[in-house]
């Protein structure tokens, strides 16, 4: 892919936020962070159109508990084409993550993830979206 250059004019205190971006997310120069910018930004553009995109929530939760595990499961089969993939990883004596690999309709996604997120017992939950 061919790459085009133009110029940018910032105010100063754009300018210092935008170093502070690459410095903290360890982009190698301004480049690769207004890039990551726009695609982030192209990416969300889809999710607000409603166009097939790709994601995965994440969960964490107490695994002990088994009225979770079974809303949880409740959800999977009402979403069976949406939800394609889950691992989960214990990460102490008490507590798993889960990740739920989706593809749909970015408003089904959100639904699904909302459902999943707003069963009683979650600590944390979150999805995150990408072009399909």
């Amino acid at each position: 892919m061919s790459v085009s250059r133009f110029g940018v004019s910032l105010e100063e205190e754009l300018l210092n936020a935008l170093d502070d971006y690459v410095k903290d997310n360890q982009f190698a120069n301004r480049s690769q962070a207004i890039r990551h910018l726009i695609e982030k930004y192209l990416a969300e553009e889809k999710w607000k159109c409603d166009n097939i995109v790709a994601g995965a929530v994440t969960l964490v939760y107490a695994y002990q508990k088994k009225e979770i595990q079974a809303k949880i499961t409740e959800i999977y089969h009402q979403y069976k084409n949406e939800i394609l993939s889950t691992q989960c990883f214990l990460l102490n004596e008490i507590n798993c993550l889960e990740i739920i690999a989706v593809k749909g309709p970015s408003r089904l996604l959100t639904k699904i993830s909302e459902k999943l997120i707003s069963i009683k017992g979650i600590q944390h939950g979150k999805l995150v979206m990408s072009k399909a």
